[in-house]
């Protein structure tokens, strides 16, 4: 796994080096697909639609990286190699508010891990569908920090306002968002590259905080 990150970086970098434009995007995908494959059909919300949702955001011009997890990873031990990436790309000179960490329901997780570890106020981030208020309570190490976009489904029992996470985070957050959406699919709207969500990400990611 971590050498297959390392190899998509490598070979980003080593075809783009010395861009200073270039906007890099890391997507964290849902639980699902780390125990099913790409075609499988999930019984209430239908196929995840990975291919699509990284088309979406390279055709935007992002510089994508991500790779199907499998295996029910640890969200923080996975965060820690996405923190090394992006140490990675720092060390090559990319300003961090360049980088964008985006995660969808357990992926999201794993990007409040990684923002958490990488504690850069100029880190970009976007956590879709991943926060409820039991989460104080369950997982109290997280600490927001970053530029942050939350995006939630009023349908979905998994994501709500997280408020709260932000005022019990010690980092000083520059530009704090939140975007509640209403498509009225429950938790499947993240499985499909829907504008609701996708083109307030891709905006995000090119620094538009507004």
């Amino acid at each position: 796994m971590k050498r297959f990150l390392l190899f998509l970086l490598l070979h980003s970098t080593m075809t783009i080096y010395g861009n200073e434009q270039s906007r890099y995007l890391f997507f964290l995908h849902n639980r699902f697909l780390e125990e099913y494959e790409l075609n499988d059909i999930h019984p209430e919300y239908g196929k995840t639609e990975y291919d699509a949702i990284l088309k979406e955001f390279r055709s935007s011009g992002l510089k994508v990286f991500s790779e199907k997890r499998n295996g029910r990873v640890n969200a923080r031990e996975y965060a820690l190699l996405i923190v090394e990436q992006i140490d990675s790309l720092l060390a090559i000179g990319v300003d961090a508010n360049k980088i964008t960490i985006v995660g969808t329901s357990k992926g999201g997780y794993i990007a409040q891990y990684v923002s958490t570890l990488a504690n850069n106020p100029d880190l970009n981030f976007v956590f879709i569908a991943c926060f409820r208020e039991s989460d104080l309570v369950n997982i109290p190490e997280i600490n927001f920090c970053g530029n942050i976009l939350t995006i939630y489904e009023r349908t979905d029992p998994f994501g709500v306002s997280a408020l709260e996470r932000r005022k019990n985070s010690t980092c000083n957050i520059s530009h704090f968002k939140e975007i509640e959406i209403n498509t009225g699919l429950n938790h499947g709207f993240l499985f499909r590259p829907l504008k609701e969500w996708i083109l307030p990400t891709i905006k995000w990611a090119k620094g538009n905080y507004n």
